[in-house]
């Protein structure tokens, strides 16, 4: 169906591809790994006709093809739905999915009820219950990317390129994920998947070409290999074991929740959490779980300033009260938080590199009220070097890196802040095992310097590998709490589907 051959890209100072050539079968799922900046959302972009400037030759379906844009690559049968979600967030989700391709009445004019019951039609298949006239931004990046699954579904593609599509998405709707593309393997769909997640490459996938920094290392049947081989591949080297050294002692209480709500206006439930109460140590990681909708976003937007409306409740840090109204407020207060949505809330485009790292610790760079570049410099090198960020230098374009290596420097951009509580929203969303492991060793060491860290994340072995107390949240309470070394992920998924409890004294 796809014949990639001698397929390279550059960018300025980095070879992202070199001579990639292999062949996907018709009506297969074909798995793309890697680590981040090995080339595969590169690759794919080129497939796709996002990148039309390249070296090398693509045949689809025995006809050779050079696409000018993403609208030809459509018009040959392929469409993408890519990790960074592309929707435009005033518009309705109905009109999302239509996006270019409106349906008009016999009169020439936008027929948005027809739109409106083809989108309803489309969500009945991914099994999503959204009333369709709701806007997009109003969507969780979870069911945002539901809604980019359903646009690439209403093109009716013959070959679908789907770029870690459940790195946002709970259990449930995986499982779901997984149910549609069955669906779509039914009908003769041929899919092309990336992603890091092994357990689903090996459930889903016929074979497996690896990318390592740009080149093609090898493409094998998935029933002849093994995750270990995969990882192996993917770095050139063997993937050290996730377990942790045991934490320390943790010390004293550095900040307390007590009772804390947050209002949902129009809502039946009419509360997006309902007293909360917890705290955190110095040197302790505190995980919270819980199901999409629960509400870990929105208990991270409170901690943190962010939130629509103000909460109600008490919140102390170093046993002082603390009620930021603004994400300044809490930056100033020793607190810090890595956004979930990298693309929206994460990095500033137009910046390059090491001004995304430097831009929340300019202060730490005054010289006599003055801003030194030097120092500002140095600082943002030394964390591009601490994190093994791979990027052409200080200089480059943020965009110009892959969606895991933006992700750590938005976590360096809030550790040159020298916070006390450290907030990360699933912050391994879209990053490979190996840096994962870097990231995981990191926070460790951050919280053996005392600090304390609140991670939320939709992968429970996650969780279990870097907490030392688990919360689970359902439908915005508090549904249990538990000893990560005393814990199994039936246990969490148990109190997350369940409902919630009464919180002990």
């Amino acid at each position: 169906m796809i014949s990639l051959r001698q397929i390279s890209k550059s960018f300025p100072g980095v070879q992202a591809l070199a001579d990639i050539t292999f062949d996907v079968a018709k009506g297969e799922l074909h798995a793309i790994c890697g680590e981040n900046g090995a080339g595969k959302s590169t690759l794919m972009k080129i497939l796709s006709g996002v990148i039309t400037d390249y070296e090398g030759e693509l045949v689809v379906d025995s006809v050779r093809a050079r696409f000018s844009g993403t609208r030809d690559a459509e018009s040959a049968g392929i469409s993408i739905i890519h990790q960074e979600l592309n929707l435009v967030e005033q518009l309705s989700i109905a009109a999302n999915i239509f996006l270019g391709r409106e349906l008009r009445s016999r009169l020439g004019l936008r027929d948005d009820r027809l739109m409106q019951r083809a989108s309803q039609a489309l969500l009945k298949e991914l099994e999503c219950e959204f009333d369709p006239r709701t806007p997009a931004g109003l969507l969780r990046v979870g069911d945002q990317q539901l809604v980019e699954i359903a646009k690439a579904l209403n093109i009716n593609s013959r070959i679908l390129i789907m770029d870690e599509p459940t790195s946002a998405l709970t259990e449930s709707e995986v499982a779901r994920l997984y149910r549609v593309i069955a669906r779509l393997r039914e009908r003769g769909t041929t899919i092309l998947y990336i992603s890091h997640k092994m357990d689903e490459v090996f459930h889903l996938s016929d074979r497996i070409t690896v990318l390592r920094d740009g080149m093609l290392i090898k493409t094998l049947a998935t029933v002849e290999s093994s995750a270990a081989e995969i990882t192996h591949l993917m770095v050139g080297r063997e993937i050290e074991s996730l377990e942790l050294d045991a934490s320390e002692a943790a010390g004293p209480v550095v900040l307390e929740v007590r009772n804390l709500s947050l209002a949902w206006p129009g809502h039946a439930r009419g509360f997006r959490l309902k007293d909360i109460s917890f705290s955190l140590k110095q040197g302790e990681v505190l995980g919270i779980a819980g199901l999409m909708g629960a509400g870990r976003t929105e208990l991270l937007e409170c901690l943190f300033g962010a939130a629509a409306l103000r909460p109600t409740g008490e919140m102390f840090l170093n046993g002082i009260s603390y009620s930021p109204n603004h994400p300044e407020e809490a930056r100033r207060a020793g607190l810090a938080l890595v956004t979930e949505d990298r693309k929206r809330l994460g990095i500033f485009p137009a910046m390059d590199v090491g001004e995304n790292l430097s831009i929340c610790s300019l202060r730490n760079a005054l010289r006599g009220g003055i801003l030194n570049r030097r120092a500002e410099i140095a600082s943002a090198q030394g964390m591009l070097e601490k994190l093994h960020v791979k990027a052409a230098g200080l200089s480059a374009a943020i965009t110009s890196l892959s969606g895991g290596n933006q992700q750590k420097t938005i976590v360096g951009r809030w550790l040159l802040t020298r916070p006390t509580v450290l907030l990360l929203d699933d912050p391994t969303r879209g990053v490979d095992v190996g840096a994962k492991a870097e990231l995981y060793r990191l926070i460790r060491a951050l919280c053996r310097d005392g600090l304390g860290v609140i991670v939320t994340s939709s992968e429970l072995p996650e969780l279990l590998v870097l907490s030392d107390r688990i919360l689970v949240l359902s439908e915005g309470r508090l549904a249990a709490e538990f000893v990560t070394s005393e814990v199994t992920q039936q246990h969490i998924m148990e109190a997350a589907t369940r409902g919630w409890m009464t919180r002990p004294a």
